[in-house]
């Protein structure tokens, strides 16, 4: 059985990977996370606390599959 873990993305970064791997966690397009994130950000939310936070937390990949 496989599981799915949470990465950063290598194949598709712009700043570090997070929006990425989310988008590949979750099976969406990277472009609607973003998106998203930008929204938290602008909406007064603590959208770079988070992103910040989850750069440091999130592993990143260690192979491209």
């Amino acid at each position: 059985m496989y599981k799915k873990k949470l990465y950063k993305s290598i194949k598709d970064r712009r700043i570090s990977g997070v929006c990425g791997g989310i988008a590949e966690y979750f099976e969406m397009d990277p472009t609607i996370v973003r998106l998203l994130w930008m929204l938290f950000i602008l909406l007064g939310g603590c959208g770079v606390i988070g992103y910040i936070i989850c750069a440091i937390v999130i592993p990143g990949q260690t192979d491209i599959y």
